[in-house]
């Protein structure tokens, strides 16, 4: 392959993710005869662009014609989603009261959440209340609202309603999408709204997000975050993402997968 200048090399990365797959940033330098350090900076300004999500080594094309069911969430990133929320029930100390939001990588927080002791966990998420049914060492009290089927999570007037009724210790937030200047992505402007208010009710705010959705903007609809939030993903974030949400005062906590 010739040496493209860098706009036709971008999109041609772009071309390449989306048809044969995108391969390894030294399978790229070495396809496009440039060092690997342009490889890098090339998938950092397209993740920037949600032109592609960044995976260990490579990077992978962004979707943006749909919202993934819940379903179809729950396989995605498995062992990152668990590290994530290992990590984040680490934070969590005895009688604290927890708001869990709707989504894959909350819920394997509630999973965590199970054996805990003397936590009230307040939640709008139909998968975290039934991950919980059976731990009764855990008060559970469930908001109301209109079900979102693809989401399983509470939306609406009734949700905001409950929430402006209760403060919360620590709120954890999921999304489609995180950025650092302007919060969380999501399909639907009720989601949003919901995580606002939600936000708005907590002493700390987390957003678990696995590295792919760091930038990752498939939608329009946003859910501005407070200052000084917490952004736990995993150990293949981007350093440059990572850059950047520590420049605009986020505090990133980079998940293990090894517990050890």
């Amino acid at each position: 392959m010739r040496r493209l200048p860098g706009d036709e090399r971008r999109a041609d990365i772009v071309r390449r993710a989306k048809s044969v797959g995108i391969g390894t940033v030294a399978e790229l330098a070495a396809a496009y005869q440039v060092a690997a350090s342009t490889i890098r900076r090339d998938l950092a300004e397209l993740t920037r662009a949600g032109e592609l999500a960044r995976t260990y080594g490579g990077a992978i094309p962004v979707l943006t014609s749909h919202e993934a069911s819940m379903k179809q969430r729950l396989g995605e990133a498995f062992e990152a989603k668990r590290a994530i929320a290992h990590r984040a029930a680490a934070d969590i100390q005895p009688g604290e009261t927890v708001l869990l939001d709707a989504g894959s990588t909350v819920s394997a927080l509630a999973h965590e959440l199970r054996s805990t002791e003397g936590v009230t966990v307040v939640t709008a998420s139909l998968d975290a209340m039934m991950i919980l049914a059976d731990a009764p060492q855990v008060h559970v009290e469930c908001l109301g609202g209109t079900l979102r089927h693809l989401s399983h999570g509470l939306v609406g007037p009734l949700t905001e309603i409950a929430l402006e009724r209760m403060t919360f210790d620590r709120v954890f937030l999921g999304g489609d999408g995180v950025s650092a200047a302007d919060g969380i992505n999501e399909a639907d402007l009720r989601q949003t709204r919901v995580k606002e208010v939600m936000a708005a009710q907590s002493a700390k705010t987390y957003v678990l997000a696995h590295a792919a959705k760091l930038g990752h903007r498939p939608f329009h609809a946003w859910a501005p975050l407070p200052n000084g939030w917490t952004l736990i993903t995993d150990e293949a974030a981007d350093p440059v993402a990572v850059a950047e949400f520590r420049s605009h005062g986020v505090d990133v906590q980079i998940a293990s997968a090894s517990r050890d």
